[in-house]
């Protein structure tokens, strides 16, 4: 087995580590993940998902203020790291006032799912968005679960 150093260029086919893309794409291209994965890449399909959600997993950014900017990307990235986030579309929207630092909500379906003050001070912009995706999404799906399950005719659906 052969040493490798960080200035020499040779190195063993024995020596642990990541191997080259190439070997890596024959290796997966033999596996049967390969296959499952040629079919979720079908071009067909992936028009299809498109069509029946075209917006799906969008976090649409109206806030102002640096504040909110902050808030918008705790957000969002803590957001998209659930799988589950992918098929509502939310959006943050921001008041700034002079007394109470800046209002922000979330809204799913033009209803507000999170709702809150943010103080002046930004360090804690981080703990408050990662509190208010975990809401949120508890919301959305309470909200949808109760959507699916009643059934009245006098509620009509959304007015836009």
């Amino acid at each position: 087995m052969a040493l490798l150093s960080f200035g020499s260029a040779a190195a063993s086919a024995e020596a642990p580590g990541p191997r080259p893309a190439a070997q890596r794409q024959d290796a997966e291209s033999s596996s049967p993940k390969a296959e499952d994965a040629d079919s979720r890449d079908d071009p067909r399909q992936a028009v299809e998902r498109v069509f029946q959600d075209p917006l799906g997993g969008v976090v649409v950014n109206r806030t102002v203020t640096v504040l909110g900017k902050d808030f918008y990307q705790y957000f969002s990235t803590r957001w998209r790291q659930y799988d589950e986030s992918a098929r509502y579309t939310v959006s943050v929207h921001e008041r700034p006032t002079a007394r109470f630092g800046s209002e922000i909500w979330v809204q799913y379906r033009q209803q507000r799912m999170f709702h809150t003050f943010l103080p002046p001070a930004r360090s804690a912009t981080r703990a408050i968005s990662e509190v208010a995706v975990d809401q949120v999404l508890k919301n959305i799906s309470r909200r949808e679960l109760e959507r699916l399950t009643t059934r009245n005719p006098d509620l009509g659906p959304e007015e836009l």
